[in-house]
Protein backbone atom coordinates (compact mmCIF):
# COMPACT_ATOMS: atom_id res chain seq x y z
CA UNK A 1 0.00 0.00 0.00
CA UNK A 2 0.87 3.40 -1.01
CA UNK A 3 -0.32 6.41 1.14
CA UNK A 4 -2.37 9.04 -0.53
CA UNK A 5 -0.21 12.41 0.24
CA UNK A 6 -2.85 15.02 1.60
CA UNK A 7 -1.02 18.41 0.48
CA UNK A 8 -1.16 20.81 2.83
CA UNK A 9 0.10 23.62 0.65
CA UNK A 10 -2.39 23.23 -1.86
CA UNK A 11 -5.30 22.79 0.90
CA UNK A 12 -3.97 26.15 2.37
CA UNK A 13 -4.12 27.87 -0.81
CA UNK A 14 -7.63 26.77 -1.31
CA UNK A 15 -8.42 28.45 2.34
CA UNK A 16 -6.59 31.57 1.40
CA UNK A 17 -8.75 32.00 -1.22
CA UNK A 18 -12.01 31.08 0.19
CA UNK A 19 -10.72 34.34 3.08
CA UNK A 20 -9.80 36.45 0.59
CA UNK A 21 -13.38 35.94 -1.10
CA UNK A 22 -15.23 36.47 1.66
CA UNK A 23 -12.67 39.55 2.72
CA UNK A 24 -13.43 41.10 -0.46
CA UNK A 25 -17.47 40.64 0.07
CA UNK A 26 -16.80 42.12 3.33
CA UNK A 27 -15.11 45.26 2.13
CA UNK A 28 -17.74 45.46 -0.80
CA UNK A 29 -21.26 44.84 1.23
CA UNK A 30 -20.22 46.14 4.98
CA UNK A 31 -17.43 48.40 4.69
CA UNK A 32 -15.14 46.06 6.55
CA UNK A 33 -11.62 45.31 6.47
CA UNK A 34 -10.91 42.51 9.07
CA UNK A 35 -7.27 43.60 10.88
CA UNK A 36 -4.88 41.51 12.04
CA UNK A 37 -2.47 42.98 15.19
CA UNK A 38 0.98 41.14 15.95
CA UNK A 39 3.16 41.88 18.76
CA UNK A 40 7.06 40.52 17.97
CA UNK A 41 8.77 41.46 21.55
CA UNK A 42 12.93 40.61 20.44
CA UNK A 43 14.74 39.81 18.24
CA UNK A 44 14.40 36.15 18.17
CA UNK A 45 15.61 34.89 14.44
CA UNK A 46 12.32 32.32 13.65
CA UNK A 47 10.03 34.61 15.35
CA UNK A 48 10.94 37.22 12.74
CA UNK A 49 10.35 35.08 10.37
CA UNK A 50 7.25 34.17 11.13
CA UNK A 51 5.72 37.29 12.00
CA UNK A 52 7.45 38.58 8.48
CA UNK A 53 5.58 35.54 6.60
CA UNK A 54 2.10 36.30 8.56
CA UNK A 55 2.05 40.69 7.59
CA UNK A 56 2.65 39.11 4.09
CA UNK A 57 -0.02 36.61 3.99
CA UNK A 58 -2.44 39.18 5.58
CA UNK A 59 -2.27 41.69 2.95
CA UNK A 60 -1.98 39.21 0.35
CA UNK A 61 -5.99 38.49 1.03
CA UNK A 62 -6.98 41.88 1.80
CA UNK A 63 -6.77 42.01 5.46
CA UNK A 64 -5.11 45.09 7.34
CA UNK A 65 -1.81 44.41 9.16
CA UNK A 66 -0.71 46.04 12.02
CA UNK A 67 2.52 45.20 13.15
CA UNK A 68 4.66 46.07 16.28
CA UNK A 69 8.21 45.19 17.23
CA UNK A 70 9.63 45.80 21.12
CA UNK A 71 12.89 45.77 22.10
CA UNK A 72 13.99 42.69 24.04
CA UNK A 73 13.89 44.56 27.20
CA UNK A 74 10.23 46.36 26.84
CA UNK A 75 9.07 45.98 30.25
CA UNK A 76 5.53 43.40 30.97
CA UNK A 77 3.41 47.16 32.45
CA UNK A 78 4.31 48.35 28.84
CA UNK A 79 3.56 45.18 26.56
CA UNK A 80 0.21 44.64 28.94
CA UNK A 81 -0.52 48.47 27.92
CA UNK A 82 -0.04 47.80 24.42
CA UNK A 83 -2.32 44.68 24.05
CA UNK A 84 -4.92 47.15 26.03
CA UNK A 85 -5.19 49.40 23.51
CA UNK A 86 -5.69 46.31 20.73
CA UNK A 87 -8.15 45.60 22.44
CA UNK A 88 -10.11 48.39 21.99
CA UNK A 89 -8.89 49.41 18.99
CA UNK A 90 -12.26 48.45 16.16
CA UNK A 91 -9.57 48.34 13.73
CA UNK A 92 -8.36 45.29 15.45
CA UNK A 93 -10.27 42.16 15.09
CA UNK A 94 -7.15 39.63 15.57
CA UNK A 95 -4.58 39.86 18.12
CA UNK A 96 -1.32 37.26 18.31
CA UNK A 97 1.61 38.21 20.21
CA UNK A 98 4.77 35.70 18.90
CA UNK A 99 6.01 33.04 21.62
CA UNK A 100 8.23 32.59 22.70
CA UNK A 101 8.25 35.57 24.39
CA UNK A 102 11.41 37.12 26.76
CA UNK A 103 12.22 35.48 30.03
CA UNK A 104 11.43 38.28 31.91
CA UNK A 105 7.26 37.70 30.28
CA UNK A 106 4.76 36.12 32.08
CA UNK A 107 3.51 34.65 29.01
CA UNK A 108 0.09 33.41 30.69
CA UNK A 109 -0.06 36.73 31.64
CA UNK A 110 0.42 38.02 28.61
CA UNK A 111 -1.95 35.80 26.43
CA UNK A 112 -4.86 35.61 29.05
CA UNK A 113 -4.86 39.66 28.61
CA UNK A 114 -5.79 39.40 24.93
CA UNK A 115 -9.47 39.79 24.51
CA UNK A 116 -11.00 36.17 24.78
CA UNK A 117 -12.80 37.65 20.75
CA UNK A 118 -9.25 38.90 19.48
CA UNK A 119 -7.61 35.79 20.74
CA UNK A 120 -6.72 34.17 17.11
CA UNK A 121 -3.95 31.82 18.56
CA UNK A 122 -7.48 30.22 20.92
CA UNK A 123 -4.45 30.29 23.77
CA UNK A 124 -6.76 32.46 26.34
CA UNK A 125 -7.69 30.35 29.27
CA UNK A 126 -11.68 31.61 28.55
CA UNK A 127 -11.42 30.09 24.57
CA UNK A 128 -9.59 26.79 26.13
CA UNK A 129 -12.56 26.16 28.69
CA UNK A 130 -15.39 26.74 25.68
CA UNK A 131 -13.79 24.77 23.53
CA UNK A 132 -13.22 21.79 25.96
CA UNK A 133 -17.01 22.22 27.05
CA UNK A 134 -18.26 22.46 23.29
CA UNK A 135 -19.10 26.23 22.88
CA UNK A 136 -18.72 28.57 20.27
CA UNK A 137 -15.00 29.83 20.86
CA UNK A 138 -11.02 30.88 19.06
CA UNK A 139 -9.39 27.52 17.88
CA UNK A 140 -5.75 27.31 17.78
CA UNK A 141 -4.72 27.55 14.02
CA UNK A 142 -2.65 24.42 14.04
CA UNK A 143 -5.20 21.68 15.15
CA UNK A 144 -7.69 23.25 13.24
CA UNK A 145 -5.89 23.24 9.76
CA UNK A 146 -5.48 19.16 11.19
CA UNK A 147 -9.86 18.77 11.40
CA UNK A 148 -10.03 20.64 8.52
CA UNK A 149 -7.87 18.22 6.22
CA UNK A 150 -8.98 15.36 8.16
CA UNK A 151 -12.50 16.29 7.03
CA UNK A 152 -12.04 17.26 3.84
CA UNK A 153 -10.72 14.07 2.72
CA UNK A 154 -13.02 11.46 5.47
CA UNK A 155 -16.12 13.71 5.14
CA UNK A 156 -17.27 12.76 8.33
CA UNK A 157 -15.29 11.96 11.07
CA UNK A 158 -18.18 9.88 13.25
CA UNK A 159 -17.57 6.72 15.28
CA UNK A 160 -13.13 6.51 13.90
CA UNK A 161 -10.44 5.93 16.30
CA UNK A 162 -8.17 8.70 16.43
CA UNK A 163 -5.34 8.60 18.70
CA UNK A 164 -3.29 11.96 19.49
CA UNK A 165 0.47 11.38 20.58
CA UNK A 166 1.37 14.57 22.68
CA UNK A 167 -0.25 16.56 25.04
CA UNK A 168 0.51 20.04 24.25
CA UNK A 169 -1.52 22.79 25.12
CA UNK A 170 -1.50 24.22 21.95
CA UNK A 171 -1.64 21.02 19.12
CA UNK A 172 -2.48 17.63 21.66
CA UNK A 173 -5.26 18.79 24.00
CA UNK A 174 -7.31 20.77 21.58
CA UNK A 175 -6.55 18.54 18.80
CA UNK A 176 -8.49 15.58 20.91
CA UNK A 177 -11.27 18.30 21.78
CA UNK A 178 -12.14 18.85 18.29
CA UNK A 179 -12.10 14.88 17.56
CA UNK A 180 -14.53 14.32 20.38
CA UNK A 181 -16.26 17.67 18.70
CA UNK A 182 -16.47 15.45 15.36
CA UNK A 183 -17.71 12.42 17.54
CA UNK A 184 -14.76 10.41 17.11
CA UNK A 185 -13.61 7.98 20.00
CA UNK A 186 -10.60 9.49 21.08
CA UNK A 187 -6.99 8.63 23.17
CA UNK A 188 -4.48 10.84 23.94
CA UNK A 189 -1.25 9.09 24.46
CA UNK A 190 2.75 10.44 24.80
CA UNK A 191 5.94 9.61 25.27
CA UNK A 192 5.26 7.70 28.37
CA UNK A 193 2.43 5.89 27.56
CA UNK A 194 2.81 2.10 27.88
CA UNK A 195 2.92 0.19 24.62
CA UNK A 196 2.22 2.98 22.45
CA UNK A 197 2.82 1.02 19.54
CA UNK A 198 -0.15 -0.82 20.19
CA UNK A 199 -2.51 2.08 21.19
CA UNK A 200 -1.05 3.73 17.85
CA UNK A 201 -2.24 0.60 15.86
CA UNK A 202 -5.83 1.35 16.74
CA UNK A 203 -5.88 4.50 15.32
CA UNK A 204 -8.04 5.22 12.64
CA UNK A 205 -6.67 8.91 12.78
CA UNK A 206 -3.41 8.71 14.62
CA UNK A 207 -2.28 12.69 15.05
CA UNK A 208 1.43 13.05 15.97
CA UNK A 209 2.64 15.98 17.67
CA UNK A 210 5.02 15.32 20.31
CA UNK A 211 8.16 17.03 18.95
CA UNK A 212 10.21 13.75 19.04
CA UNK A 213 12.03 13.48 14.93
CA UNK A 214 10.47 10.37 13.38
CA UNK A 215 8.95 8.92 16.66
CA UNK A 216 5.86 6.79 15.12
CA UNK A 217 7.08 4.27 12.56
CA UNK A 218 5.20 2.21 10.21
CA UNK A 219 5.08 -0.39 12.78
CA UNK A 220 3.34 1.83 14.84
CA UNK A 221 0.82 2.44 11.77
CA UNK A 222 -2.65 0.19 11.31
CA UNK A 223 -2.91 -0.58 7.93
CA UNK A 224 -4.95 2.45 5.65
CA UNK A 225 -4.70 4.91 8.58
CA UNK A 226 -5.10 8.77 8.25
CA UNK A 227 -1.66 10.10 9.45
CA UNK A 228 -1.04 14.07 10.68
CA UNK A 229 2.59 15.02 10.99
CA UNK A 230 2.57 17.86 13.16
CA UNK A 231 5.79 17.61 13.81
CA UNK A 232 8.41 19.68 12.61
CA UNK A 233 11.64 18.85 13.35
CA UNK A 234 15.13 19.54 11.81
CA UNK A 235 18.28 17.15 12.17
CA UNK A 236 21.71 16.16 11.07
CA UNK A 237 21.67 13.47 8.34
CA UNK A 238 24.40 12.36 6.15
CA UNK A 239 25.84 15.50 6.57
CA UNK A 240 23.04 18.06 5.38
CA UNK A 241 20.60 19.69 8.12
CA UNK A 242 17.06 18.35 7.24
CA UNK A 243 13.57 19.20 7.87
CA UNK A 244 11.55 15.74 9.02
CA UNK A 245 8.31 15.29 11.32
CA UNK A 246 7.65 13.19 14.63
CA UNK A 247 6.50 10.07 11.79
CA UNK A 248 9.20 8.14 10.16
CA UNK A 249 7.54 9.43 6.43
CA UNK A 250 8.82 6.29 4.53
CA UNK A 251 8.06 3.58 6.65
CA UNK A 252 4.62 5.48 7.83
CA UNK A 253 3.49 6.01 4.16
CA UNK A 254 3.47 2.06 3.17
CA UNK A 255 0.78 1.69 5.34
CA UNK A 256 -1.22 4.30 5.83
CA UNK A 257 -4.21 5.07 3.57
CA UNK A 258 -3.07 8.73 3.93
CA UNK A 259 -0.22 10.70 5.27
CA UNK A 260 0.64 14.20 5.62
CA UNK A 261 4.79 15.32 4.19
CA UNK A 262 7.02 17.25 6.47
CA UNK A 263 7.48 19.94 5.11
CA UNK A 264 4.24 20.49 3.02
CA UNK A 265 1.40 18.88 5.34
CA UNK A 266 -0.28 20.68 8.40
CA UNK A 267 3.06 23.76 8.29
CA UNK A 268 1.11 25.52 5.54
CA UNK A 269 -1.80 25.32 7.23
CA UNK A 270 -1.51 27.27 10.38
CA UNK A 271 -0.89 30.47 8.88
CA UNK A 272 -4.08 30.10 6.68
CA UNK A 273 -6.16 29.23 9.76
CA UNK A 274 -4.83 32.32 11.27
CA UNK A 275 -6.14 34.33 8.76
CA UNK A 276 -9.48 32.26 8.69
CA UNK A 277 -9.58 32.70 12.39
CA UNK A 278 -9.22 36.56 12.25
CA UNK A 279 -11.70 36.37 9.56
CA UNK A 280 -14.03 34.65 12.11
CA UNK A 281 -13.48 36.93 14.98
CA UNK A 282 -14.30 40.15 12.60
CA UNK A 283 -17.84 38.20 11.48
CA UNK A 284 -18.28 37.88 14.64
CA UNK A 285 -17.84 41.56 16.55
CA UNK A 286 -19.90 43.11 13.09
CA UNK A 287 -22.97 40.48 13.76
CA UNK A 288 -22.29 38.83 10.51
CA UNK A 289 -22.78 35.27 9.20
CA UNK A 290 -19.17 33.38 9.70
CA UNK A 291 -17.66 31.93 6.71
CA UNK A 292 -18.72 28.45 6.26
CA UNK A 293 -16.03 25.31 6.37
CA UNK A 294 -13.47 27.56 7.91
CA UNK A 295 -14.20 26.72 11.19
CA UNK A 296 -14.42 24.29 13.77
Amino acid sequence: MTAKVIDGKAFAAKVRAQVTEHVARLAEQNGIQPGLAVVLVGEDPASKVYVKNKHASTIEVGMASFEHRLDASTGEAELLALIDQLNADPKVHGILVQLPLPAHLNSELVINRIAPAKDVDGFHISNVGLLGTGQKSMVPCTPLGCLMMLRDHHGSLAGLNAVVVGRSNIVGKPMAQLLLGDSCTVTIAHSRTKDLAEVCKRADILVAAVGRPEMVTGDMVKPGATVIDVGINRIERDGKNKLVGDVHYESAAAVAGAITPVPGGVGPMTIACLLANTLTACCRANGLEEPKGLTA
